[in-house]
């Protein structure tokens, strides 16, 4: 027996011992909520080349009412981006942009041949536009027809408008030209 416990005596002695302690890292506390900040919105200045800007999302769609006619662009079923009519009875061209802008400030209108700065007003329909008008012999809306695919309308405090060139701009200016 005693040869048994001498055999056995340091087995249980190293048993007892166990292997080295493990840390244990203190518990994890409950993720706290979070602040919910809106995403930031879309910047209304690009940068670089303007013929590299995403264009606005929309589309053209030409009518004709008892003034002249009228193209609108924007998101089908939202109110219209930009606006442009021919009021043939004024003989005149207008284009418009949803939004208001303080003291008239001006629409810089940009195409591949030419930029100029237009005169606005408040057209006091709801929702707000600013409007500018062109005589419809204007050289401006022949650079719009004939620019390389787009346009662009800026005017201070409102997002820029890169505008696809489609028939429909050419339309209008034909339909007060006749």
């Amino acid at each position: 027996m005693r040869k048994i416990l001498a055999f056995v005596a340091p087995l249980s002695v190293g048993a007892c011992v166990g292997p080295p302690p493990v840390a244990v890292a203190p518990p994890v506390a409950p993720p706290t909520a979070t602040i919910q900040r809106p995403a930031p919105a879309p910047s209304s200045r690009y940068t670089g080349d303007w013929r590299d800007w995403p264009v606005t999302a929309g589309t053209w769609v030409y009518r004709q009412d008892a003034r002249g006619s009228v193209a609108l662009f924007g998101v089908p079923g939202a109110d219209a981006d930009v606006t442009l009519r021919c009021d043939r009875q004024a003989r005149a061209i207008y284009l418009s942009r949803r939004g208001s802008a303080p003291d008239r400030a001006p629409l810089t209108i940009r195409t591949s041949t030419l930029t100029r700065q237009v005169a606005t007003q408040p057209t006091g329909v709801t929702p707000t536009y600013m409007a500018a008008s062109f005589n419809p012999n204007d050289v401006l809306l022949d650079a719009i027809i004939f620019s390389r695919g787009r346009f662009t309308i800026e005017q201070a405090t409102q997002p820029t408008l890169v505008i696809p060139v489609w028939a429909e701009v050419a339309r209008i200016a034909e339909d007060c030209r006749s």
